[in-house]
């Protein structure tokens, strides 16, 4: 069957056909019969005998009829003069007392679900004696389910219906959703950054919507995956490739200072620091690229993160002094993460840097550490905050883009690429961390990494073997 529309057509067809026949049953078998005169024979027959046998032996020999028809017929009966004495000497239940006294032996919905049935019946001898029978009816002997110790009553037969429905739409659920589990989960990876996160391919030779669907997004990921793959080799291969001419350019600009006089030393001059910024660039794109590709090609170590802080804001307070601006650092826990001391001093900087290009001058930089727990695990906190212009709301997710800049002119001002909060996403999702920006209610933007601290991860990456050097700078 490939069309999950008649799946569930027909499945719920089939539970609701289930529930309708055994309405029908239920309604057919418990039907009273009183309006038959065969079943008023019974009744009048049967109040006759427990009469008879009552005027002609007494309590006693009414106890033996009553006994003869409940082993017989499973009819039990009781008898009651006018006065409402039950004349064999037994204790009445309450059903009957109440049938005795003309009232309803249970109440009306107890009646339409249940497969006990009451009847009663006067006989009145020709000496003006009056006598009332009352009794319980069995259930229908030519249906032996019915015949069992205690009877099935209606709200069985209910409760079987909506059992049966149960199960019908319980496994129908799961059959229908099993395969939707699996690819939000793979959804939910791909999402992540897994490229390589494929839904497990349905059991069977399904070929359903559903089906259909999962392998679409297999191959829809295994697109993305390639496309983004190639345009992380493009950007490495094309940053490999300037660096050759940019070598070429820096000899032939050394030339050029040796070689002219001091009228083109301001020309020179430009030229070498155009050729900087160029060389930084690539720099940076080669970064970009090894982080696009999930690895950085240093081998991981323990690092105290708050040297790694102070060393970070010791030279970035430095560098303000040309901006009339400081850098100040709040270190309120000694933290430590395992990683790439390069990468993760690279990340923290280039969001110092940031901040530092964007504060108003005669103000400072805030970077705060702390020790926090999120999700049931410690983290190191690093905030970075300053007392710039902030960001536009709808543009605070789109600043760890590649090249994404607020507008042009700021970037020329800056001197930024739109490359530094990029790469510090990169090295900070590498560490199984975050970082998230945001804007500070008294003005300013607040740039926030969370990483892992070592004893969360000890277990998930090897250390490096005893003798590495490490570099916290």
């Amino acid at each position: 069957m490939k069309s999950l529309f008649l799946k569930i057509f027909l499945s719920f067809w089939l539970a609701q056909a289930l529930i309708v026949a055994l309405v029908v049953i239920a309604t057919v078998v418990f039907r009273p019969q009183t309006e038959s005169p065969f079943w008023e024979f019974i009744k009048e027959h049967t109040a006759q005998q427990l009469v008879s046998a009552y005027e002609a032996g007494g309590p006693s020999s009414l106890n033996r009829q009553i006994d003869q028809l409940n082993k017989t017929f499973r009819f039990q009966a009781y008898l009651f003069d006018d006065q409402g004495k039950e004349l064999a000497g037994r204790t009445p239940p309450a059903w009957a007392r109440r049938l005795s006294q003309g009232q309803e032996p249970q109440s009306l919905l107890m009646q339409r679900f249940s497969s006990r049935r009451f009847v009663t019946h006067d006989v009145t001898l020709d000496d003006g004696h009056r006598y009332l029978m009352v009794a319980e009816v069995p259930p229908r002997p030519w249906l032996p389910l019915l015949r069992q110790k205690p009877p099935i009553t209606g709200f069985t037969i209910l409760a079987l219906a909506v059992l049966v429905s149960g199960i019908v739409c319980y496994f129908l659920g799961r059959y229908l959703t099993s395969d939707v589990r699996r690819l939000r989960a793979a959804t939910q990876q791909l999402a992540a950054g897994d490229l390589s996160a494929r839904a497990d391919a349905p059991r069977g030779r399904r070929r359903d919507e559903i089906a259909q669907l999962v392998r679409d997004f297999n191959t829809m990921a295994g697109r993305l995956q390639d496309l983004v793959n190639a345009q992380s080799r493009l950007l490495n291969d094309i940053s490999h490739e300037l660096r050759s001419p940019l070598a070429r350019l820096n000899v032939a600009l050394g030339l050029a200072w040796q070689r002219t006089g001091t009228e083109a030393h301001s020309v020179l001059e430009r030229i070498e620091t155009e050729a900087t910024r160029l060389n930084e660039l690539i720099g940076r794109l080669l970064t970009l690229a090894r982080l696009e590709g999930g690895e950085d090609g240093v081998q991981r170590a323990p690092i105290a993160l708050d040297e790694l802080v102070r060393d970070v804001a010791k030279d970035a307070d430095f560098e303000a002094q040309s901006r009339q601006c400081r850098v100040r650092c709040v270190i309120q826990d000694e933290t430590n993460v395992l990683g790439s001391p390069s990468l993760l001093h690279s990340a923290v900087e280039n969001v110092v840097r940031n901040a530092m290009r964007h504060t108003r001058e005669g103000t400072e930089v805030e970077i705060q550490l702390v020790r926090e727990s999120s999700a049931g695990r410690d983290e190191a906190v690093v905030r970075v905050s300053d007392h710039g212009p902030g960001v536009p709301q709808e543009s605070l997710d789109k600043l760890f883009r590649p090249f994404y800049r607020l507008d042009d002119a700021r970037g020329r001002q800056t001197g930024g690429v739109g490359l530094g909060l990029a790469i510090t996403e990169r090295a900070v999702r590498l560490h199984g961390g975050t970082v998230r920006a945001s804007n500070r209610p008294e003005g300013g933007l607040m740039v926030e990494i969370r990483l892992p601290l070592e004893v969360e991860i000890q277990s998930e990456v090897t250390p490096a073997p005893e003798g590495t050097p490490v570099r916290t700078v």
